[in-house]
């Protein structure tokens, strides 16, 4: 059963507050994903209190990292059910998103959000990163790329590094113990033009489940090869440290 107290009271220990209209749009978001679960898989997260902690407090716990309240373009790579862009868009209005997915299905549903929600300057894409990261209209024009995506990071960098602009951020979600999975993707990561500058590792607030937000930072333009056509940065990830 929804709860607005508990979302807004949940929001507060993140240092989040929000409007009564952004609550409702918060609330309206979780409906129209729980009814659009039930035709098509989109999450397996649907109790309210879960769906708060695990979906919504986990995208805009990004303010431990970020201050949202700057104008930042920003791209969702890998959005799924809209994670964590659209939290972000509904508590931080002055964000410029773009949710990327290779799902048109989800990216129907997200459509129907933004539409509902009455969101502005946010849009969809529907395709492939290693398309899109080569697309001159999208490499590195975007001053974040956020992903709660699931891929190794070595992958991660070559799908998300080509779209930020030199001085901006990639900050992916990552969960459990990543200090392996951090070690073998530092040659990728400085391949690609990017540079680690800090994990920063939390429990997710109402959970048991950690979190590290990985910051890289993009210090050079991305070499014109990359990222490499359809499926290879996944089947054969650049590794080493």
């Amino acid at each position: 059963m929804k709860d607005a107290n508990m979302l807004i009271n949940e929001l507060r220990k993140i240092n989040i507050e929000l409007s009564q209209n952004q609550i409702d749009q918060l609330l309206t978001y979780y409906d129209l994903l729980i009814e659009k679960n039930k035709v098509m898989n989109l999450t397996a997260i649907t109790e309210f209190k879960e769906v708060v902690y695990k979906h919504f407090i986990d995208s805009l716990i990004l303010n431990r990292i970020c201050d949202l309240k700057e104008p930042y373009s920003i791209l969702d790579l890998g959005t799924g059910a809209g994670f964590p862009g659209i939290p972000l868009k509904i508590a931080y209005p002055n964000l410029e998103i773009i949710l990327l997915d290779s799902l048109n299905k989800r990216i129907k549903f997200l459509d129907e959000v933004i539409l509902k929600l009455n969101l502005n300057n946010i849009r969809t894409i529907h395709g492939r990163a290693e398309d899109y990261g080569n697309d001159p209209l999208y490499r590195e024009k975007f001053d974040l790329c956020v992903s709660r995506a699931v891929a190794n990071l070595s992958t991660l960098s070559e799908y998300c590094l080509p779209f930020i602009k030199k001085g901006g951020k990639f900050i992916p979600y990552k969960s459990g113990n990543i200090n392996e999975e951090i070690n073998i993707s530092k040659k990728a990561i400085k391949v690609f033009g990017g540079n680690l500058e800090k994990v920063d590792t939390f429990i997710i607030p109402g959970t048991d489940i950690e979190r590290s937000l990985v910051v890289i930072s993009k210090e050079k333009a991305t070499p014109k090869e990359y990222p490499r056509s359809a499926g290879k940065p996944q089947k054969e990830p650049i590794m080493g440290d």
